[in-house]
Formats: C-alpha cells, structure tokens, sequence
C-alpha cells in the first residue's frame, strides 16, 4: 500500500523538514505543502489524501479547529512544538504526536503506524514491526519460518532474508500468535505450518534442523500429534 499525504504548517523550514523525511520513507509521498491551512481545504475536497502532517499554532486556526472543519478526515500525524496538547491530539484520534525536532527513526514510526491503520490485519494477514538497528521493519507472521536466540538479539529466519533484533526469547513469544507459533527449545520458537518433518529428537523447517529441548517434550508431542492428523 502507499500512503499519500499532504503537510500543513506556516513555517516554511518545518515544512521543508517533513517532505526531506518522507522522501526516505518508500510508501509514503507528499503530494502537497500548504503554509495556509484554508488553501488545503480545496485540495483535500478534489484528492485523495490519506493522511495529513498538521501543526497546531497557526496564525488564523490551529490544528484542531481545522480538523473540525473536515466533514471527510484523513489519518492525522500533529507536528508541533508544544507538548501541552499531547492529550487533545488523542482524544481526537490522531495517529502521532511528534514533537519538533523530530528525528528520522521517530518520524518513521509514526508513518509506520498510519500504514498499519489503513491495513486492517486479519488472522491470516497479521503482522508486527521489529526494530532493527535505527529502523522498524513490518514483518508478516506467514512469512517467518522460525526464530533462533544469538545471545542478546533474536534472528528471525524469513522466505526470503534474515533480520537481527535486539530482543529476548521472551519478548518475542509475546509478539507472536501462540497458534501459530511453539517454542520447542530454549534457542528456538518455530513458526507450526512450516514444520515440513519430525522425528523424535527434531523437526525441519526447510532445510533447517530444530532440536527439540527436553523441557518442551509436551509442547513437542502435541504439535506432532496435530502433524501427524493432517
């Protein structure tokens, strides 16, 4: 999915700020830049916009009383330099609240929290973000084969790459779907539908061996049990 947006802010620089960051973000684009929020009204009633970048202190409305205009309302991320209006920008179901200056890694996460708005997960669909390094990555639960403990950081073990994260075992059973997804040894949790083979000691996902831990033989048991019926 892409998300078109447009930026409202009377400060050119702030303005030029936003379009800088969007353009590292790959499905995100800024499709226009207003410093007068009222010639954004026309824009907005002849275009797709699925989200609006808003400052708050305006010279002639502030943001939440252009919000209240728009019979139609975008996903919204406030921009400002004021935190005192955090719990006003809530109760009006703005996705983000960042606060100038704001960095790449944080202007990022705002954006990824609009994406998963707009795409409403489903069992089959769902998914979760992973911080890797400064950035976090949306990753799909039906494409992870399994997740291996290396030390501090968890490797999940995808159709197509690797991603390191900094997270326990622990952490990372609590992302998951626990129908989806056994721990079968201290080391590794294993995604159940990519189990291609078992025997008594191991299973396979992929060409990849998992060893079974002793102090998960039950958890082990009833995941072949429910293999084997299939």
């Amino acid at each position: 999915m892409h998300i078109e947006a447009i930026a409202i802010d009377d400060e050119p620089k702030a303005l030029e700020v936003v379009m800088m960051l969007a353009e590292k973000v790959p499905f995100l684009t800024i499709k226009a830049t207003f410093t007068d929020a009222f010639k954004a009204i026309p824009y907005m009633q002849q275009n797709k916009v699925d989200l609006l970048f808003l400052d708050i202190k305006m010279p002639d409305i502030s943001g939440f009383e252009f919000l209240s205009t728009l019979s139609r309302k975008p996903k919204v991320i406030f921009t400002t330099a004021y935190s005192e209006y955090a719990v006003n920008a809530f109760e009006v179901d703005a996705v983000d609240y960042l606060m100038k200056p704001f960095s790449l890694a944080r202007f990022s996460r705002a954006c990824n929290k609009v994406l998963e708005a707009l795409e409403p997960e489903t069992p089959e669909t769902g998914s979760m973000f992973l911080k890797t390094g400064m950035e976090e990555e949306k990753v799909f639960w039906e494409d992870i084969l399994f997740i291996v403990s290396q030390g501090n950081y968890m490797e999940y073990h995808l159709k197509d790459r690797k991603l390191l994260c900094r997270q326990t075992i622990q952490e990372a059973m609590q992302q998951l779907p626990p129908e989806k997804f056994v721990r079968l040894h201290r080391s590794y949790i294993v995604a159940t539908d990519k189990i291609d083979k078992v025997s008594r000691t191991a299973v396979w996902a992929g060409r990849t061996e998992i060893p079974v831990g002793a102090s998960y033989e039950g958890a082990f048991q009833l995941i072949r049990e429910k293999l084997l019926k299939k």
